[in-house]
């Protein structure tokens, strides 16, 4: 990587991936919901089985690809997370906000990053960047002596931060002014439509970003000829 280049996240990060996340976090556990409402099952009980669909399609996914997309460790997280509070709590719409338990402690953590040497995003970045490369790895840290590169990694730990934690305050308010089947279809929709606006922004900044700093470092070289 060139100096003062910040990376793009798009190597790691499958968008087509994210609408079969959709479907199986979201249009299926409706289903499963409204059928067990059918036969009088508690909202309880329904929204525990239809949760587990998810944990299990995500399960089937991580072995059969050895690969997880985002959305669906999201949920699988989160899954998990919820069903532990609904047993210790009783409380039914704590399953409806299962993906964003973890959502809202990413856009947290974004946050608290900041106090940090570096953000959190600098660390998504070197991941898909560089993946386990030590030379490409230490040439990723190298770049932070760079400004621009700080201020760019900064920006985006910002923004996935502000989407993140947005999210979450949008599913609670969903959760306790709407109908659980109606929170159950939007909501995967919303989670996955945040998540890749989110990612497309990221994409278009670092790629903007990347050729600045490219520009930036041609002018520092032609200063110094001059």
């Amino acid at each position: 990587m060139s100096d003062e280049q910040p990376s793009s996240m798009s190597s790691g990060m499958n968008l087509r991936s994210i609408i079969p996340s959709i479907i199986i976090n979201g249009a299926i556990p409706l289903i499963i919901f409204q059928v067990l409402k059918q036969y009088h099952y508690s909202d309880l009980v329904a929204l525990s089985v239809a949760a587990l669909f998810p944990a299990i399609g995500t399960l089937i996914s991580i072995i059969r690809t050895r690969h997880i997309d985002l959305i669906a460790a999201i949920a699988l997280i989160g899954i998990a997370v919820s069903i532990i509070a609904v047993f210790i709590g009783g409380d039914p719409r704590l399953l409806l906000i299962r993906e964003s338990f973890l959502t809202g402690a990413l856009g947290i953590a974004c946050f608290v990053s900041f106090l940090l040497p570096r953000p959190l995003m600098f660390y998504f970045g070197r991941y898909f960047a560089a993946g386990n490369d030590p030379t490409r790895i230490a040439q990723y840290n190298a770049n932070w002596q760079y400004p621009y590169f700080r201020y760019v990694n900064r920006i985006i730990t910002v923004v996935w931060g502000v989407s993140y934690l947005g999210e979450f305050i949008l599913r609670v308010i969903m959760v306790y002014t709407l109908p659980i089947p109606v929170v159950l279809g939007v909501s995967p929709i919303i989670l996955g439509g945040i998540t890749v606006a989110t990612i497309a922004w990221t994409m278009a900044y670092a790629n903007r970003a990347r050729k600045r700093g490219e520009e930036m470092r041609r002018e520092a070289q032609e200063a110094r000829i001059s």
